[in-house]
C-alpha cells in the first residue's frame, strides 16, 4: 500500500526534528539533507552502469545502514560520503557536514544512538525511491523542499535566506514568460542562487527544457543547491561557489559577462558589504554604467548585474525591498535611467513577512529587454493584501499566486489591485515607483451622514454603494427599502434581525443560488468521468491543474462570487486530502478504497494516527473512504437508530444535569450528590425522615431487624471466638460458610464444634433478619411512593420527588447509553465488514461523488451563503446606525430623566 505524500513529509520532519537536540536548524539541515541525498541516489542509481550518478563500492546508503550501533559510526559515515563524492565530482558538496563532530552530535553512545536513529529514519519502506514514485511526480524533490522550508522557518532571520518561498518562485517563473517562448537551447541564471529552489521552479515552466546556471558564495548553501539539482533530476546544472559581484564566474569568450535568456534572483536585501573585493567605478564588466549604487546598500548593484547578464531579448525577475522603488540620490538617478531605457516591464508588490531572512515587504521587479525602446508604461500589481497567516510568517495562497500571475501576464487592470501606469505619469512623479502613488488599495472610508443622524432615514448614497448586489438582485433592494420622507433618503422595510431571512427567502436570491449551482453542475459533469477514470500511472499534478483551472474559469464570470475564492477551496482541499487520495490511486488503483487497516503502536506505545473506528481493542483506519460515507450510503437506517438513542441519552443527561444544577446548592436535596450511590444514600436518608413522620411502626420494625443483625455480628466477632474463627478467615478477613462446615467435621474439641455450630445458627438468624428488614423496607417504600402519587402537592415529599427524578434520570441515561453502545458496536462491525464487499463502482461513487465532489459542492454553497451574509451585514449596519435620529434620542433621554426625577422624589431628594 502506497504511503501518502503528506504522511511521508510530516513524519520525516517530525522524526528529524526529534533527533536534533540542541543543534541549530541551519546546522542540522546539513546532516539531514545529505542523508536524504545519499539515500535517493543509492536507490535510483545503484547497479545502473549508465546512471548519471556512480555509486561506488562502500559508498552507498546500504553501507550506512550496516553501521547502525557501530562505535565508529560517525567516522565511517564520513568515509562513505567521501567515496561517493570522489566518484561523482561532488567534493565540497555532499561532504561539507562532519558526521564525527562531537560538539554537535554528542560523544560516545549519544553520537552512536543519534546517527543510528537518523539512518533508521531514511531506511523506512515508504522512502524506497526505487518503486515509490508516480511518473512525473517529484516526490523526493517535494520532500527535500518540505524539509528546507521547515529548516528555513526554524533557522530564523539570520540564517533562513537560503530558501525562497515556493509560491514567490512560481510567480517569478511565470512572470518572465518562460513557457511562452521555451526552446531547448535557452539558458537561465541566478547570481545568488541559495539552495537553487528559485531556479528549479523556473525550470518547471520550461517544457522543452532549459540549461541552468547559478552562483552562490556560501559553501554550505551552494552544496544544498548542487544536491537539490541532483534530487530534481538536473545533475548537469552548473552551480559555482564564489561572490557574484566581486568574482562573477560565468563569462563569454571575450572575458565579459555571459548573458542568458532568463535571470531570476533573490539577493540579500540592502547588502552593506556588496562592494567588498570590487572597484565599482572601474568595474571590468561595465555593470555600473547607469550609476554606482550607495556604498552601504547593494540592492541596485544586484539589479544592475542582472540587467548586464541578460541577452538583448532577455527577461528577468528579481526580489528587492520596496526602498528601491522610491529612495533618492544615486539610486534615484539609476532608477530613472533604467526606466527611460524601458527595461522595467512591471512591478509586483508582495505582502510583508513572506521571506525567511526578513520581515519587511518586498517587490518583484520584472525586467524585459525585448522591445524595451517601445515600452510606454510599467504594469504594476499591488498584491500586498492577499495572504494567509502561517505560524509566524505570512504565506501566499494558491488563489493569491494565480491572481497575481493572471493580472500580470494578461495585463488585466483590476480596481485597487493592478494597472498599466504610463511612463508620462511616472515621469511626472519624478520616476518614483512607489506603488501606492499609482494604485490606491485602501478601503474606502465609512462616512457617516449627519443629516440622517439628525432626522432619520437611510442615505440613498449608502445603499447605492452596494451596487454589485443590486445589479444582480434589484428586487431584493425593493424588499428591503422604501422611499423615505424626503428626497435622498430611504426607510427600512425589514427589521434588522430579519434582513438575512428576507434575502435568503427572496425568489431573486433563489434564482441566483440556482445559477451558481448550475455552474458547479456543469463543472462536475465535465470532470466526473475523468475523476472516475484515474488509473495507475496517471499524473496527479496534471489532474489538479486541469480541474482547478476549469473551475476558476467557470466561476470568474459569476456575479457576487470571487472565482479565486472558489478556486482556493479546491486547492486547499487538494493539499489537505485529495492529493493524498489520488497519489494512492495512481499507485495502487481503486482497490485501495476497500482497505481499512489496523493501527499498530509505535515504539513509545502510542498510535501515531487517529483511528476511524474502534472495535474492542482494535484501532482501525480507513485508507481512502471515511466510515461516515459507508454509513450514509449503506446503513442509514441503523445510523438513524443510533442517532435516536444518542438524542435520548442527551435528553436524559440534560434532565440529570438540570436537577443537579437546580437542587445542588448547600442544604438542597441533591447537595454533594454526584454519583448514583450517593443519590441512593440521599434517597434512603430522605425516606427515613419522611417515613418516621408517616408510619413510624413499620420503620421501627425495619430498624429492629437491622439492630438484631448488627448484634449478631458483634456477638460472632467477640474476642472469645477468635482462636476458633481466626484460622478460618480468608485473605480479606472474611469467614466462609464452606470453611466453617469443613471445620465442624474436623473439630478438635466438642467446645469448638459447638462454637462453630452456634455460628451457623446465628448465620441463619442473620440472614432471616436481613430478609425481614429488606421486605419491611420495600413494603414501606412502595407505600410511600403510593402516598407521593396520591398527595402531589404535599411538601413532605418535595426532596423525595427530586431525588427520585434524579435517580430515574440516571437509570434512563445508563440504559440509553448501554443500548447506544451496543447498537454503535454492531454498526461499526457492519461498516468494517462492508469495506471488503465494495465493488469498484461503489468505491468510485463513494470517493468521487460522496467525498470529493460533495466537499467542493459544500464549499460553493458556503460562498453563496457568504454573499447573503455580506449583504445582510451591510444592510443591518445601516439600519442600526440610523435607527434612532437625534429627536428620538432626545425623547428617550427626557423619558429616562423624568423616571430618575420621580425616583429621587420618592426617596426625598426632590429638587
Amino acid at each position: 500500500m502506497a504511503v501518502k505524500k503528506s504522511e511521508i513529509y510530516s513524519s520525516l520532519w517530525a522524526s528529524c526534528d526529534a533527533l536534533r537536540g540542541g543543534m541549530d536548524a541551519s546546522q542540522y539541515k546539513d546532516y539531514v539533507l545529505v542523508l536524504l541525498f545519499v539515500k535517493y541516489v543509492s536507490d535510483k542509481y545503484a547497479g545502473d552502469p549508465d546512471g548519471l550518478i556512480e555509486i561506488p563500492e562502500g559508498g552507498s546508503f546500504a553501507d550506512m545502514v550496516a553501521l547502525k550501533g557501530d562505535k565508529e559510526i560517525g567516522d565511517k559515515i564520513n568515509v562513505i560520503i567521501s567515496r561517493l563524492a570522489e566518484a561523482n565530482d561532488l567534493k565540497g558538496v555532499i561532504d561539507v557536514a562532519d558526521f564525527n563532530e562531537e560538539e554537535k552530535l554528542g560523544t560516545g553512545k549519544e553520537m552512536v544512538d543519534r546517527l543510528s536513529n537518523l539512518i533508521a529514519i531514511f531506511n523506512r519502506p515508504e522512502l524506497d525511491f526505487r518503486n515509490n514514485r508516480a511518473e512525473g511526480d517529484d516526490i523526493l524533490g517535494d520532500a527535500y523542499e518540505y524539509l528546507m522550508r521547515h529548516f528555513a522557518t526554524e533557522a530564523g532571520k539570520s540564517k533562513g535566506q537560503f530558501y525562497t518561498p515556493a509560491e514567490v518562485s512560481r510567480i517569478m517563473a511565470k512572470a518572465i514568460g518562460i513557457s511562452a517562448s521555451n526552446r531547448p537551447d535557452q539558458t537561465i541564471y541566478d547570481p545568488t542562487c541559495g539552495s537553487g529552489s528559485l531556479l528549479l521552479k523556473a525550470r518547471d515552466e520550461a517544457p522543452a527544457g532549459i540549461t541552468i546556471y547559478g552562483q552562490e558564495k556560501d559553501v554550505a548553501t551552494r552544496a544544498l543547491a548542487k544536491m537539490n539539482m541532483v534530487l530534481h533530476d538536473d545533475p548537469t546544472a552548473e552551480i559555482w561557489r564564489d561572490n557574484t559581484l566581486a568574482s562573477p564566474h560565468f563569462k563569454n569568450d571575450t572575458g565579459g559577462l555571459k548573458t542568458f535568456d532568463f535571470v531570476v534572483a533573490n539577493p540579500p536585501f540592502s547588502d552593506k558589504a556588496w562592494s567588498t573585493g570590487l572597484d565599482p567605478v572601474n568595474d571590468q564588466y561595465d555593470r555600473f554604467g547607469y550609476g554606482v549604487p550607495p556604498a552601504k546598500n547593494g540592492d541596485y548593484a544586484y539589479l544592475l548585474h542582472i540587467v548586464a547578464s541578460l541577452k538583448t531579448t532577455g527577461k528577468g525577475a528579481v526580489i528587492l525591498p520596496h526602498g528601491v522603488l522610491f529612495r533618492g540620490n544615486a539610486e534615484s538617478e539609476i532608477r530613472e535611467k533604467i526606466i527611460r531605457k524601458g527595461y522595467i516591464k512591471g512591478i509586483i508588490g508582495l505582502p510583508a513577512n513572506l521571506f525567511y531572512g526578513t520581515g519587511i515587504p518586498a517587490c518583484i521587479i520584472v525586467i524585459d529587454k525585448e522591445n524595451a525602446q517601445a515600452r510606454t508604461g510599467i504594469f504594476m500589481v499591488d498584491a500586498s493584501k492577499g495572504f494567509v497567516k502561517d505560524g509566524n510568517k505570512n504565506r501566499l495562497r494558491s488563489q493569491d499566486l494565480h491572481k497575481i500571475v493572471d493580472a500580470f501576464t494578461k495585463q488585466i487592470e483590476i480596481d485597487k489591485y493592478s494597472r498599466m501606469v504610463p511612463l508620462a505619469e511616472i515621469e511626472k512623479h519624478g520616476f518614483n515607483l512607489n506603488i501606492p502613488r499609482y494604485i490606491d488599495s485602501s478601503k474606502p472610508e465609512d462616512l457617516q451622514d449627519i443629516d440622517a443622524h439628525l432626522r432619520g432615514g437611510i442615505p440613498v448614497s449608502d445603499v447605492d454603494g452596494f451596487g454589485d448586489f443590486w445589479q444582480m438582485l434589484p428586487a431584493v433592494r425593493d424588499t428591503l427599502f422604501a422611499p423615505g420622507d424626503r428626497p435622498g433618503y430611504l426607510a427600512p422595510l425589514v427589521e434588522a434581525a430579519g434582513v438575512k431571512s428576507a434575502i435568503l427567502h427572496h425568489p431573486e436570491f433563489a434564482t441566483f443560488t440556482d445559477s451558481v449551482t448550475a455552474v458547479f453542475d456543469a463543472w462536475r459533469a465535465a470532470h466526473e468521468g475523468g475523476l472516475r477514470g484515474i488509473a495507475i500511472g496517471d499524473k496527479p499534478k496534471d489532474l489538479i491543474a486541469e480541474i482547478s483551472e476549469d473551475l476558476l474559469e467557470r466561476f470568474k464570470p459569476v456575479s457576487l462570487i470571487d472565482g479565486y475564492d472558489v478556486y482556493q477551496h479546491l486547492m486547499t482541499y487538494w493539499s489537505e486530502v485529495m492529493q493524498d487520495d489520488t497519489y494512492v490511486l495512481v499507485q495502487d488503483g481503486w482497490a485501495a478504497g476497500r482497505v481499512i487497516r489496523e493501527l499498530v503502536k509505535n515504539a513509545d506505545g502510542k498510535y501515531s494516527e487517529t483511528p476511524d473506528i474502534k472495535i474492542g481493542k482494535r484501532h482501525l483506519k480507513a485508507e481512502l473512504i471515511p466510515p461516515a460515507l459507508i454509513v450514509a450510503r449503506f446503513f442509514a437506517v441503523e445510523q438513524a437508530e443510533v442517532d435516536r438513542l444518542t438524542e435520548e441519552l442527551e435528553q436524559d443527561e440534560a434532565v440529570v444535569t438540570e436537577l443537579q444544577e437546580t437542587h445542588g446548592g448547600e442544604g438542597d436535596a441533591l447537595f454533594v450528590v454526584e454519583k448514583k450511590n450517593e443519590a441512593l444514600a440521599a434517597w434512603a436518608d430522605a425516606f427515613d425522615t419522611v417515613w418516621n413522620q408517616r408510619d413510624p411502626a413499620s420503620l421501627r420494625q425495619h430498624r429492629t431487624c437491622i439492630d438484631n443483625a448488627e448484634r449478631l455480628v458483634v456477638d460472632i466477632d467477640d474476642l472469645t471466638y477468635q482462636p476458633v474463627f481466626g484460622p478460618l478467615k480468608n485473605a480479606k478477613g472474611k469467614l466462609t460458610l464452606g470453611a466453617i462446615k469443613d471445620q465442624i467435621k474436623q473439630a478438635n474439641t466438642h467446645e469448638d464444634q459447638a462454637t462453630l455450630e452456634k455460628y451457623l445458627e446465628r448465620d441463619k438468624l442473620l440472614k432471616a433478619q436481613r430478609k425481614s428488614a429488606k421486605e419491611t423496607r420495600e413494603m414501606a417504600e412502595k407505600r410511600l411512593l403510593q402516598q407521593m402519587e396520591n398527595e402531589p402537592d404535599s411538601e413532605d415529599f418535595a426532596d423525595l420527588r427530586i431525588i427520585r427524578s434524579y435517580l430515574d434520570g440516571l437509570e434512563r441515561a445508563a440504559a440509553a447509553k448501554a443500548e447506544k453502545t451496543e447498537r454503535q458496536a454492531a454498526l461499526d462491525a457492519m461498516v468494517v465488514a462492508q469495506y471488503a464487499k465494495l465493488s469498484e463502482a461503489e468505491v468510485k461513487a463513494l470517493l468521487v461523488e460522496d467525498k470529493w465532489l460533495a466537499q467542493v459542492r459544500g464549499d460553493v454553497a458556503a460562498e453563496v451563503d457568504r454573499v447573503s451574509q455580506a449583504l445582510a451585514g451591510r444592510v443591518k449596519v445601516l439600519a442600526e446606525r440610523y435607527s434612532k435620529p437625534l429627536p428620538k434620542l432626545i425623547d428617550e433621554l427626557n423619558t429616562l430623566d423624568a423616571r430618575v426625577a420621580a425616583h429621587l422624589k420618592k426617596m426625598g431628594y426632590a429638587a
